[in-house]
């Protein structure tokens, strides 16, 4: 469908830019998966990983200049939802393949899914929309 064509043309023109935001990469990476770009996909998702944070045994992105975290007892961090969206993106990105992930992306994704699973709230939900 031309319309399709011509929205994965404007995106493939925009993964050119060197400035693009995490988000945009995580968001990208996924829309070239749907749409079969594998080369695209995993460019994307090469990038994001110099760019993501590994803590604790697992992997999430988050906000460029974010201050860091405070590490007080008896309190939990919860992730803004803008950063739980963006891993989320990502894990989907990693996820969403033909044929199937290979045992090293799944074994990435499972270290996505670790942390995004920490960012439960108490009722079982999420701070993001999405």
């Amino acid at each position: 469908h031309s319309v399709v064509r011509n929205a994965l043309f404007c995106l493939e023109t925009a993964t050119d830019e060197k400035d693009n935001h995490v988000y945009t990469k995580a968001l990208m990476a996924y829309a070239f998966a749907l749409a079969g770009k594998e080369e695209k996909r995993k460019a994307l998702l090469g990038s994001l990983e110099k760019e993501a944070v590994k803590k604790d045994g697992s992997v999430h992105w988050q906000r460029p200049g974010k201050e860091p975290e405070v590490d007080l007892p008896y309190y939990r961090y919860r992730a803004p939802s803008a950063e739980v969206e963006m891993t989320a993106y990502a894990l989907l990105a990693h996820l969403t393949t033909q044929p199937a992930p290979s045992q090293q992306e799944l074994s990435f994704a499972s270290l996505i899914a670790k942390w995004i699973s920490g960012q439960q709230n108490p009722n079982g939900g999420f701070s993001s929309t999405q």
